[in-house]
């Protein structure tokens, strides 16, 4: 092994070997490839260089067992799928060869020589579509083709790095500045991928891929009319385009005009029926609207046309009041079961047969699945518990009630926000609907805007660095508190129908307490606490869409509930009255007592309506969309019991640690 390879890191190592290889040097790249993973056993880059050489030097039986070993533990690593590839290509097996292709370019589109082997191939179906890709990525500068693929591997530092140094010397590259946007969309500085996605379609007004993620991030920053208006611009310039229709169909929903998405979505399956995620889509709406026996048809339209769709068999059981055929149940363990199901189908398979074994009585195996379905989860969005407490360290440590005396001046005086915060799965959905059905009270979502806004604060911030957010509240004038909230009160009016008091319910703005405080300081919140084993097992078995990582692992979850426990009594301390906690256990024991108090903390008067708030039609858009068009009901108030053998990692985890003198 050369002597500059002798001490290096395992990526200098493997950077090498990469020259080495393109040199045709391969026994020397062999050799030190084996060398580096003596010492370093389970690299995973290390590991697929190697089968690289392997493969280049026929070692065809090698490097297949280094890939399946790669694949067993990172199975969306899509350069790995594509040297399987090129493996069963050299063995003479086409059909799995273009399996495996298809399978690297989902994964990463950006795999030039996927795309070019699956257009060179005669008899491949999708020959034409994968021409187009080969065309695309050849008209792109290296430079563009090597940031696209970084992104899909998710080395978002380096690709950000490469694409910033590309667009010194090409400032308006739309591509370049669309990638860019990508990545701080991937970092949520969606502020940010804002401005470059708005300044590409100005600079390039035809460019297409730009516009469609310009809507993509209208619709995250919850700007939904702005969404609408581009998705209608995307679509008028291309009205037979399938994608563009879909994305004014999720305009339309996002904006409350769930009758125009439904007919948009229905439009798109007139012409292209078997489009599986679009019947989806299409109950998502109906549900969110109230016609749940329709959202079923969808949903099972969408099993039919792709068996192994784990996501259509979650939604119906997700429903929560949905009972599965037995020839559901049949196919959906039959399903899990299967080699070739996608890690993603696993997972929602998983907790659809857990919720149904649940419904059936048979709680040790429904906790098996739930168990295992958030294992796979987990894999794939680890928690990272160590932020979290420093961030309520820094908060306990730095605001306290003189931090906001000195701060009193500051923030918007509007009293139009009433925050809900707390757990998911605490009763907050519920809270909201009792609220929403006051004459006073507007009703809106899960609003983005405070988590955003935290995200701006913080920057962009590589792993390892000390968070700027929240320590950075210390540092920022009354006046730009004040115009924080004006902002907050500006950007959310989009989501009112004109009463004097609207709902912002983010469970998760518990974890910026501080922040609400100082842009709005008149705002009112209420915290909405459940019995900790059933709000926590309840969090367990929920397959959330994004966001609650802690609830996968039941000690995760556990020390979660336990932090925040402990914060939401830091502001008990320092904004004494600031907060109304609002028990679930006793809104369902007498729930106009409640009522009562919610609506006096509030400064509201008593209305009939919150009490029958099962009456109120408005569109939910939780999983408990369907629960809260129910009266109050106390069958579901401990079902945790039914898993107690189960359950000690959360008992453990919730119990405070032995006091040491």
């Amino acid at each position: 092994m050369p002597n500059q390879l002798k001490n290096s890191q395992p990526e200098q190592v493997i950077k090498q070997c990469q020259i080495l290889i393109k040199k045709g040097h391969l026994s020397e790249a062999s050799e030190s490839l084996d060398k580096l993973l003596a010492k370093n056993p389970g690299h995973i880059e290390g590991i697929y260089c190697l089968a690289v050489c392997q493969r280049k030097q026929q070692k065809h039986s090698q490097a297949m067992e280094n890939l399946d070993q790669i694949l067993a533990q990172v199975p969306d690593h899509g350069r790995a799928h594509q040297e399987q590839g090129y493996l069963h290509k050299a063995l003479g097996n086409t059909a799995k060869a273009i399996a495996a292709f298809e399978k690297a370019v989902a994964l990463n589109p950006a795999l030039f020589g996927s795309w070019r082997v699956l257009a060179d191939e005669p008899d491949y179906s999708m020959r034409q579509e994968a021409s187009k890709h080969v065309d695309w990525l050849s008209s792109l500068p290296p430079a563009l083709v090597s940031v696209s693929s970084l992104i899909h591997q998710k080395q978002l530092h380096r690709a950000e790095w490469l694409c910033r140094h590309f667009l010194k010397d090409n400032p308006h590259q739309p591509e370049a500045m669309r990638l860019l946007a990508e990545l701080a969309t991937k970092f949520q500085i969606l502020d940010d991928a804002e401005f470059l996605l708005a300044s590409c379609v100005q600079f390039e007004p035809n460019y297409k891929r730009a516009r469609l993620d310009y809507v993509h991030v209208l619709h995250k920053r919850q700007k939904f009319h702005q969404a609408l208006e581009q998705a209608t611009t995307l679509l008028d310039s291309d009205p037979k385009n399938s994608t563009f229709k879909i994305g004014l169909g999720n305009a339309q929903q996002a904006t409350g005009d769930f009758a125009a998405a439904i007919r948009t979505f229905e439009s798109v399956l007139h012409n292209s029926g078997d489009n599986y995620s679009i019947h989806l889509t299409l109950g998502h709406a109906l549900k969110t609207m109230g016609r749940v026996e329709d959202a079923i048809k969808a949903y099972r339209k969408s099993y039919n046309i792709k068996p192994d769709f784990g996501d259509a068999f979650w939604s119906l059981a997700n429903l929560k009041t949905y009972r599965f055929s037995s020839d559901e149940r049949q196919q959906m363990r039959e399903q899990e079961a299967s080699a070739t199901t996608a890690i993603n189908d696993k997972i929602h398979f998983c907790f659809a047969l857990g919720k149904d074994l649940e419904d059936s009585g048979q709680y040790d195996e429904a906790f098996s699945f739930y168990h295992r379905g958030n294992k796979l989860k987990s894999e794939q969005d680890r928690f990272d518990s160590k932020r979290l407490e420093l961030s309520f360290d820094i908060q306990k440590n730095n605001f306290d009630a003189a931090f906001f005396e000195r701060n009193a001046q500051a923030g918007c005086s509007a009293p139009d926000p009433i925050f809900i915060v707390g757990l998911p799965r605490a009763g907050s959905t519920l809270l909201e609907q009792i609220l929403s059905s006051h004459s006073q009270v507007d009703g809106t979502m899960e609003l983005a805007n405070i988590i955003g806004l935290a995200h701006r604060l913080n920057g962009r911030q590589v792993i390892q660095d000390t968070p700027r957010y929240p320590g950075i509240l210390n540092k920022i004038s009354a006046d730009d508190l004040t115009k924080m909230g004006e902002l907050y009160i500006e950007e959310t009016q989009h989501h009112r129908q004109g009463a004097m008091f609207f709902i912002d319910k983010m469970p998760n703005n518990f974890r910026h307490i501080a922040l609400i405080h100082l842009i709005l300081p008149n705002a009112k919140i209420i915290d909405a606490r459940r019995d900790p084993l059933s709000c926590c097992f309840s969090g367990f078995k929920q397959l959330f869409g994004e966001g609650q990582q802690f609830s996968y692992d039941l000690g995760d979850i556990g020390h979660y509930y336990r932090s925040y426990v402990d914060i939401m009594d830091h502001w008990d301390k320092e904004l004494p009255g600031k907060i109304l906690r609002v028990q679930y256990e006793d809104v369902v024991a007498d729930l106009e007592t409640q009522v009562r108090r919610i609506l006096d903390y509030c400064g509201l008067p008593f209305e009939q309506a919150c009490i029958d708030f099962h009456r109120n039609r408005r569109a939910v858009r939780t999983p408990s969309s369907e629960q809260v068009r129910q009266p109050i009901y106390q069958s579901g108030l401990e079902q945790w019991r039914n898993y107690d053998s189960h359950l000690e990692p959360l008992k453990k985890a919730l119990s405070k640690p032995t006091q040491i003198d």
